[in-house]
């Protein structure tokens, strides 16, 4: 017999079969029924921990006049200087990142604090030549200016659904369930309706996508020094910058120059490291100061 005789010969004794089940219904007085009940069930309450809990979202600069402040003249001596933004005090005990200001046109600039070596005759505020030129100094003209230090702080986002105080109950209940009314099928087409799916043949399963390959790690420099690196200078013009870790690099020395903004001003920094001992380091500061950036500091980052 073929396959479609037998597939005919197959629904013509569902048929059958069905027939005889609504006779047998018939004469029992009660009608074939063929009931499919599916109830959704009830979800219970459920709680998210640490829902609108506060992120940090960065960082940014704060003034921290209590680590340093001065509002009086500054100076600038005409002489070009290598080191790019920075301005000298006497008494200094550690470098320091500083903004400053010029009292006279609102003018100022990201730059480094550091202790002024000679206490020459004028005022205590020398400056570099990049920081007078940014702040439009005049050479041999004394400017009242403000210097103060800056801090990093963490950005901290509030969440904007309020937090329910503790004890509280979360009402996650979902509406109650509602039953589906159950449903007659007729048996001759129920069984069909079966032969008719087995007869088709299955759809062929889709193939899988293949799953992305991990990007791979970065290699990271470790370190157990706090202060790996050696900022050479802060610079608010980048090419004085790139000129800068150019000249660094024909002798040797990798730089990193870090593009960063404070108070809505860029800035550049020029570092180079990480070291990995204190000799590295201290062979690393010897050379760069030999180079003329005499200025050069340990820094964490």
């Amino acid at each position: 017999m073929t396959n479609a005789g037998k597939l005919l010969y197959a629904k013509r004794s569902a048929l059958m079969l069905g027939v005889a089940l609504i006779v047998a219904g018939c004469e029992e007085g009660k009608g074939p029924k063929f009931d499919f009940l599916k109830k959704r069930p009830s979800a219970e309450a459920s709680s998210s921990a640490d829902a609108g809990a506060a992120v940090t979202a960065g960082e940014r600069d704060v003034e921290a006049p209590e680590v340093f402040s001065a509002n009086e003249d500054a100076l600038w001596d005409g002489r070009p200087s290598l080191g790019g933004v920075w301005v000298a005090y006497p008494g200094i005990k550690d470098p320091e990142r500083v903004i400053i200001r010029n009292e006279s046109n609102g003018k100022f600039v990201i730059g480094a604090l550091f202790r002024r070596e000679r206490d020459n005759p004028g005022p205590k505020l020398q400056m570099s030549s990049d920081a007078a030129g940014e702040l439009g100094m005049l050479a041999g003209q004394p400017v009242k200016v403000s210097v103060v230090a800056l801090r990093k702080e963490a950005i901290v986002v509030e969440p904007d659904v309020p937090l329910p105080a503790p004890g509280d109950a979360i009402d996650a209940t979902l509406p109650p369930a509602t039953d589906i009314e159950a449903s007659t099928l007729d048996p001759v087409e129920a069984a069909s309706a079966a032969i008719d799916r087995a007869a088709d043949p299955a759809p062929a399963a889709a193939a899988p996508a293949p799953a992305p390959k991990p990007a791979a790690p970065k290699p990271q420099q470790t370190s157990s020094l706090s202060k790996p690196f050696i900022q050479i200078g802060i610079f608010s013009v980048k090419s004085n910058a790139d000129n800068t870790a150019t000249s660094l690099r024909g002798v040797g020395v990798l730089p990193i120059v870090k593009e960063q903004t404070s108070q809505g001003k860029k800035f550049y920094r020029v570092l180079v490291g990480p070291a990995g001992t204190s000799g590295e380091r201290a062979t690393l500061l010897k050379k760069v100061k030999g180079l003329g950036f005499n200025d050069a500091y340990f820094v964490t980052n």
